[in-house]
């Protein structure tokens, strides 16, 4: 299940973190290198759910395909996060609240993965919803500029990055409540 095509798809979202990135080094008007940059987390991004459908369509599901799709994920994320950090157009304090809460809860599901009690902390709602505020944030502070005319993604994106970050931290809550019951009981 190593090749299988939703796994190919997860794996270009990994590949496109170079290419994002990439993006802001070449000689392009910033226009330009943000609408392309913007294009690609958008296309890249909605491989996320279609990796997924075709995996349980076309019965390719695997443990491989579920533990690297979540990597891919936060990957993705974390990179664009700096490159917009680096591009002052998110707070670094918002990027540090994400990421460290990307690198904690997964650590923390490794640890219930290897004490039998993954199930406590099994993807939630409210994690979802976070990852979908992220998921419109992130484009919308990659283009940085008035979209249809009107909607100014740079303060929209700036509102929800906060957003996201706020959610970030309830959804670690509510993990972290999940798990106290386990650790406290592998504590003794």
């Amino acid at each position: 299940m190593f090749w299988t095509l939703p796994t190919i798809m997860t794996w270009t979202r990994i590949v496109a973190i170079p290419l994002i990135v990439g993006v802001f080094y070449l000689p392009l008007a910033e226009p330009t290198r943000n609408w392309i940059a913007t294009v690609m987390f958008i296309v890249f991004a909605a491989t996320d759910w279609l990796d997924g459908f075709l995996a349980r369509r076309l019965k390719q599901t695997s443990a491989f395909g579920a533990f690297l799709d979540p990597v891919a994920d936060k990957f993705l994320v974390c990179a664009s996060l700096l490159v917009l950090v680096h591009l002052n157009r998110a707070d670094v304090f918002v990027a540090l609240i994400i990421i460290g809460r990307e690198i904690a809860i997964s650590a923390l599901r490794e640890w219930m993965a290897q004490i039998g009690a993954s199930k406590s902390v099994a993807v939630h709602m409210v994690g979802k919803v976070k990852t979908v505020v992220q998921m419109v944030a992130i484009p919308f502070l990659l283009f940085d500029g008035v979209l249809f005319g009107w909607i100014d993604t740079g303060t929209w994106g700036q509102w929800l990055i906060w957003l996201s970050a706020v959610l970030t931290v309830w959804s670690m809550v509510y993990y972290l409540q999940k798990a106290i019951p386990e650790i406290r009981a592998r504590a003794k």
